[in-house]
């Protein structure tokens, strides 16, 4: 079977997610770079490095037997013609549990290379309890 390719940073991510919720390890790891320097951080967890260890660690997730739905929102977007950063809020829900999660900050790193766009890195930590503005608006911190 051969593999996607994403012909944009937006088409993978949306691959990402669908993987995700699917909890689809084949397509998970198609949008990940074959490149061994991919690293993942799942949330509260030590940073993964290598594809390797990032597979594993997605197995694991998916032999749970854990289903997540995951809606993104606030996409923050920096891009050049190779790199492509997406910083957005991941709203999670476990399938057929109705218990109200708190929303993740997720950064999604994309590279352009000969196969498409590919995934580099995903980092996804737990937020503080926000409230965020009807206009898609994050609340903004001045330090």
């Amino acid at each position: 079977m051969s593999k996607p390719i994403f012909t944009s940073a937006a088409e993978a991510e949306s691959a990402f997610y669908d993987a995700l919720g699917r909890a689809d390890l084949d397509a998970m790891m198609a949008v990940w770079s074959e490149d061994d320097e991919v690293v993942c951080v799942h949330p509260d967890a030590p940073r993964l490095t290598g594809l390797a260890a990032v597979r594993e660690s997605w197995r694991q997730i998916f032999a749970s037997g854990t289903r997540l739905q995951v809606h993104t929102s606030h996409c923050i977007v920096c891009a050049n013609m190779l790199l492509t950063v997406h910083n957005v809020i991941e709203h999670v829900a476990v399938k057929d549990n109705d218990q109200l999660h708190p929303p993740m900050v997720a950064t999604n790193v994309y590279a352009r290379g000969a196969s498409g766009w590919k995934m580099v890195m995903h980092q996804a930590s737990p937020t503080p309890d926000v409230q965020h503005t009807a206009s898609g608006d994050a609340p903004r911190v001045v330090h």
